[in-house]
């Protein structure tokens, strides 16, 4: 897009170019492509509203940056918010760059105008200064991977002072009534994590700054950052971000990627950390909710799981328990995952469940440890290296067609007569990079004995189910 379509006192010009990312087009878009060639991540066959990504130099926060933006490059948006961090200008407010463009080695971005307007119309602190864009990064470094992404989009720049909480919230509310019903609204959260510590203690606090996040966790983050346990160059933007998605019911916090600077340079003794992450909203009507569980359920179920493994593995005997919980006696399918030294160590499963939710966990823990017969069973020596990861099932629905698969959303059940019959959890398309079309393939092929089109043949059932993950670690 030419210069010549904007007004040129309005056109940004590059700040970091030549510095964080390569000045020159070809090879910029060339370490893009490997950027997203690289990334191991699937894309999201529904729309995304919030993406969290870095913004330090390619060399170093690239990688992690380009998962956020594959995860959503299925999607069609017409708009994208970028809200960004200052780092060099304090001021009480927003800012919001009001029209024109920006520009990169890759091209001129064009300015959602009519957005814009808008948003600075909604409130006394919504404004435009340009000099918090004067020198700024943080929001320059994710257009050329929106550049690579998208066509035919507009953006909306906003540096985020320091402003007070109520204006965040508010901020929030008016961009929640800014996009409004539409579909094709992204949000582009800008941010670091940790600065400047050893990669020890860097993961330590990027894990809890992640963990809040995850959970939504928004007095968590405030106290976090307050008291030095947390670090985001960005904690404006992501505790914006927060805002929206309680105002929007979006619950569903995802992790596709986390690094540090030390990864890359090797230098672990004054690392910056680096996320991606994803935040969307529940499945959508039709899909199969699960009752929620409860922090407390969770832990129970997690217990049952260990301790029935440690009475088969130490004694050859199947624990006797008994649970009171109403949400726990529920029939529900199970599947209980080992995993030891970051591998897989056994994984086995029941759709529909045996009886009561609690004993189908006992049961399938029991089964994991020495009955998949990819492995041997488990030995004392063994327990405590192993990680417990429990998934509990929805009933599974039949499906007509395969566009009501989401992947990295729902599981499979394929099945052909009443001898073939093969699953796939959610997890298995994330992470190993699936297609919707390999997916189904390799879950025929594999896991059902039948052609890999078999998903093809009208005679073939598939059925569709989504879980609730959970590890110890995951509760701490």
């Amino acid at each position: 897009m030419s210069s010549s379509a904007f007004s040129e006192s309005k056109i940004k010009k590059p700040n970091v170019s030549g510095q964080f990312y390569e000045a020159d087009e070809q090879k910029l878009s060339s370490h893009l492509d490997q950027f997203f060639q690289d990334a191991d991540t699937a894309p999201y066959q529904d729309p995304v509203e919030l993406i969290i990504a870095p913004h330090a130099g390619y060399a170093y926060s690239g990688q992690v940056a380009a998962h956020s933006f594959k995860a959503v490059s299925k999607n069609v948006y017409k708009t994208i918010v970028i809200l960004a961090p200052s780092h060099f200008v304090g001021f009480d407010g927003i800012s919001i760059w009001d029209e024109g463009g920006f520009q990169t080695p890759l091209g001129i971005v064009e300015v959602d105008q009519e957005f814009t307007k808008q948003l600075i119309n909604a409130h006394e602190k919504f404004t435009f200064r340009a000099d918090a864009f004067a020198k700024e990064h943080a929001l320059e470094v994710e257009l050329p991977f929106l550049q690579k992404t998208f066509a035919d989009f507009k953006i909306v720049p906003v540096v985020m002072g320091q402003p007070d909480l109520p204006t965040l919230q508010e901020f929030a509310k008016k961009l929640k009534a800014t996009i409004g019903d539409r579909k094709d609204v992204l949000i582009v959260v800008s941010t670091d994590l940790s600065h400047y510590h050893t990669d020890t203690i860097a993961r330590e606090m990027d894990e809890r700054t992640i963990k809040a996040i995850k959970s939504l966790d928004l007095p968590g983050l405030i106290k976090g950052q307050q008291e030095g346990n947390m670090e985001m160059c960005g904690f404006i933007p992501v505790l914006t971000a927060l805002f929206y998605a309680k105002e929007k019911n979006l619950s569903k916090v995802e992790v596709l990627k986390y690094a540090n600077s030390g990864d890359v340079s090797l230098d672990k003794d004054r690392v910056v950390g680096y996320v991606s992450m994803v935040i969307r909203g529940n499945a959508t009507a039709g899909a199969m909710d699960i009752d929620a569980l409860t922090n407390d359920q969770k832990k129970e179920l997690l217990t049952i799981a260990e301790d029935a493994i440690l009475e088969h593995v130490n004694n050859g005997k199947k624990l006797t328990v008994t649970e009171d919980d109403p949400r726990l006696n529920q029939q529900e399918g199970a599947f209980v995952t080992l995993i030891k030294q970051g591998q897989l160590r056994g994984c086995i499963g029941s759709v529909i469940g045996r009886g009561p939710l609690y004993l189908t966990v006992r049961d399938m823990a029991i089964a994991a440890a020495s009955e998949d017969p990819r492995f041997n069973p488990v030995t004392p020596g063994e327990l405590k290296e192993l990680r417990i990861e429990v998934s509990v099932l929805s009933k599974p629905r039949p499906i007509k067609s395969i566009d009501e698969i989401k992947l990295g959303e729902h599981g499979v059940i394929i099945s052909q007569g009443a001898f073939h019959s093969g699953l796939f959890l959610p997890e298995v398309a994330t992470e190993w990079g699936f297609t919707k079309e390999e997916f189904l393939s390799r879950l025929a092929s594999e896991k059902a004995g039948l052609p890999a089109d078999a998903w093809k043949n009208p005679q073939t059932k598939l059925e569709i189910f989504t879980t609730t993950k959970f590890t110890r670690e995951d509760l701490e």
